[in-house]
């Protein structure tokens, strides 16, 4: 069996960090990806996008958002279109600056327009499109004072026809920075994240509780809790209808009242049927603010992310988890060590990655927080 292999894939028209945003690169109807907004080097909103074309291998810039924002949703509507959602404007802040603006590409007209606002301001939530064609936006962060930020409950719909937004029911957890999955018949699953608890952006705890929405009552209902809380993890759709969360992990909960700085490699797979999560292999290494994604053959590719706390440098490995047996084996890792990148599948069955942070901290090469990248890859399996 082939082990997979890395290729180069161009460079993006900027370096660009994107910590927080939800689907970062979508794959538009002609097989072009694009990435919009993010963040630079200290974490000030971005509005430039960039398009990917796989039949030559190169990057070219697309006409900027109306509003830079990072943090943000990027969503693929039914008829072709690009809904961009929310997330934090302007330079990095305490509380986070949220934004309420939405705005729509269009590819055949290559210009953003207009979406309207949500009913709240929000920043790292979840958008998922729901069978019927609306998009279903839950949670993330907001203001609560002006020094303290709060995690939501609240959740609203987004109508591409009339564009409109609509409030819809409250999830029974408040929750920030949570992967959400479509799960087969229509129901949308939301699964851990983090939850705003202190007066500083370190203040929060990871959690273990899921829940499921209904698009046909607008209800949520909660559903079985993860055995370990997780936040920065990352949730897969399976060919049979199943899910699996990856990685994450829970810094400042804890593991019995005790720190624990490191990010989890333990994996657990989500039955529709039973509304429980069972345990599976461990991946070969932990990881959080890593990506995985499903590749045409049924299994699924993780790489990149970092250590849950400490987070210096990103990881270049990567891993493959079988579904059919429940086993991982390590494959070709990235030629650069990445956190908060973008990453899709082709329409080819390839994979792209992204940009995204190199280094963190004390462990950049500047006084920047960030040391970013503007480099991709390609991954064949």
């Amino acid at each position: 069996m082939s082990r997979g292999q890395w290729a180069p894939a161009g460079e993006l028209p900027w370096a660009r960090n994107l910590f927080g945003s939800v689907s970062s690169a979508v794959r538009l109807a002609d097989g072009r990806v694009m990435i919009a907004g993010g963040s630079d080097d200290r974490l000030t909103a971005q509005d430039g996008a960039a398009l990917f074309d796989p039949r030559v291998g190169a990057w070219t810039g697309a006409a900027p958002l109306r509003e830079a924002r990072g943090m943000h949703s990027t969503t693929v509507l039914a008829d072709g279109r690009v809904l961009v959602v929310g997330g934090c404007g302007g330079p990095v802040s305490y509380p986070a600056r949220a934004l309420d603006s939405a705005e729509v590409y269009d590819p055949v007209e290559r210009s953003w327009s207009d979406a309207g606002r949500m009913g709240q301001a929000r920043c790292g939530h979840s958008a998922t499109r729901l069978p019927d064609g609306r998009v279903l936006v839950a949670g993330g962060t907001a203001t609560r004072s002006p020094d303290s930020e709060r995690s939501l409950t609240s959740a609203e719909v987004f109508d591409p026809v009339s564009g409109r937004w609509t409030p819809t029911g409250p999830m029974s957890d408040a929750r920030s920075f949570h992967p959400a999955v479509a799960l087969t018949g229509g129901a949308v699953l939301v699964a851990g994240g983090w939850a705003a608890t202190g007066r500083n952006w370190r203040g929060g705890v990871g959690l273990a509780y899921c829940e499921r929405y209904d698009p046909a009552t607008g209800r949520w209902t909660p559903t079985g809790d993860f055995v370990e809380a997780r936040a920065g993890h990352r949730l897969t759709a399976l060919a049979d209808g199943t899910v699996l969360a990856t990685g994450g992990g829970d810094p400042d909960g804890g593991t019995q009242g005790r720190l624990d700085p490191y990010s989890r490699a333990t994996t657990e797979r989500y039955d529709p049927a039973t509304g429980a999560w069972s345990r599976e292999a461990d991946m070969p290494c932990g990881r959080s603010l890593h990506h995985a994604v499903r590749l045409p053959t049924g299994e699924v590719l993780v790489m990149g992310g970092t250590n849950d706390i400490f987070g210096e440098a990103g990881y270049r490995s990567a891993a493959r988890y079988d579904p059919r047996f429940g086993t991982w084996s390590e494959w070709p890792g990235m030629a650069v060590g990445r956190i908060s990148f973008a990453a899709t599948l082709l329409a080819d069955g390839r994979v792209l990655v992204a940009g995204g942070a190199v280094r963190t901290g004390p462990a950049t090469s500047s006084a920047s927080p960030f040391q970013l990248t503007d480099t991709s890859e390609l991954f064949t399996a």
